[in-house]
């Protein structure tokens, strides 16, 4: 049975036509197989795609969006599909474990046992072949839905036993229309993120919604023009990283707290259980796990903020090729043409490199953020 999209699980994903188009056949009985990957840029909706072709999975109306089983599905509660998220550099082999062990179980409900795994770019090698066992034998109703950036960041072996999903970057104007529509955002504000955002649905929500998180941006994008000598090119560095630990801070504080709170209950108040080994081991643990996803946040922020960086040098570098259109940083356009005038195109090229380059050092080598920072800001240097 075909739904459409504008009025089902589908209707969340933007700009997506031939994805959704080959995951309806799919779920009508046409190429389906036990295994996708889902790819795209960050932003594109990838985990979203996934979680919207489980529920119409399970929907006996193949993807309703109202019915129980979509709903529960969507809202990450159904029964017989499992998410995993990482907050942390790699998905542990033991989390991957537990996750094999999960889908041999029949499904509670007699449809699918589906298995979402968000970041399949981030397993390594010991639990890549924990899963890769479970995809090559898989049981007759699970299905193994993963998703990451592209198929080379995924484990070639495994990469060869899934369908390929493409999601695109959609347009700036889709996303303005999606903004206005499903969340009724001004459409001068919704046009702002729509660019700034350049693609990221989940981010152009963010600046659309929170005024904080454009002032963050802003501050971001205006650095380029400050970077006049070699101190406001270090106090350019420190910037960035405090504008990351503060937005950090700011999303890992309530939700510490809560797991903490958690943990407290499950000992209760007695006062030996609280000091106890148990105790003790579970709230090293537990701090050790924060600890790590915070400083995997701070990168996720830091990296973001680069991109921002480099949108900045692509409109200088729109501008002096004489390209049409709006630029990202539209708003800017005064500092993007004085830029553009005081350096060449081949010079904001290799300024993008010295970004990328950054980005580089942090997420593949785990240079200290600071440092790596201090070092692309002098060669941002004007």
């Amino acid at each position: 049975m075909t739904v459409s999209a504008a009025t089902s699980v589908w209707s969340g994903l933007v700009g997506q036509k031939h994805a959704i188009e080959t995951l309806q056949r799919a779920v009508d009985g046409h190429g389906m197989t036990h295994a996708w990957l889902f790819t795209g840029p960050p932003g594109s909706g990838r985990s979203n795609a996934a979680i919207a072709f489980a529920a119409a999975l399970q929907c006996e109306r193949g993807g309703c969006g109202e019915c129980h089983a979509c709903q529960t599905v969507l809202a990450g509660s159904h029964s017989d599909v499992s998410i995993t998220r990482t907050e942390t550099a790699v998905i542990k082999v033991d989390g991957i474990r537990e996750l094999v062990l999960r889908s041999a179980l029949a499904p509670a409900q007699q449809r699918w046992q589906i298995m979402i795994v968000e970041d399949a770019d981030r397993l390594n090698d010991s639990s890549g072949n924990a899963l890769l066992k479970a995809i090559e034998e898989p049981t007759r109703r699970t299905l193994w839905l993963l998703c990451a950036p592209t198929v080379e960041d995924v484990l070639p072996t495994i990469r060869s036993r899934c369908r390929s999903v493409v999601l695109s970057t959609p347009s700036a104007t889709e996303v303005a229309d999606f903004l206005v529509t499903r969340h009724g955002i001004d459409p001068g504000v919704a046009a702002y993120a729509a660019r700034a955002s350049q693609g990221h649905i989940g981010r152009a929500r963010a600046l659309a919604s929170d005024e904080a998180t454009r002032n963050r941006r802003r501050e971001v994008v205006t650095i380029p023009t400050g970077l006049t000598s070699l101190g406001a090119c270090m106090n350019a560095a420190q910037n960035l990283v405090d504008i990351a630990k503060a937005e950090t801070e700011a999303v890992g504080e309530e939700i510490n707290a809560r797991e903490r709170r958690e943990l407290d209950a499950v000992f209760g108040d007695d006062r030996k259980a609280r000091t106890s080994r148990s105790y003790k081991a579970a709230l090293s643990q537990l701090t050790e796990s924060q600890k790590q996803r915070g400083k995997r946040r701070t990168l996720d922020v830091v990296d973001r903020c680069l991109m921002d960086l480099v949108s900045v040098y692509r409109d200088v570098i729109a501008v002096q090729v004489g390209a049409s259109g709006d630029l990202v940083n539209e708003e800017m356009r005064r500092d993007i043409v004085g830029l553009a005038r005081g350096s060449s195109p081949e010079q904001n090229l290799r300024r993008i490199d010295a970004v990328f380059a950054a980005r580089e050092k942090m997420l593949e080598f785990q240079v200290p953020p600071l440092l790596a920072l201090e070092s692309m800001m002098l060669s941002l240097k004007l």
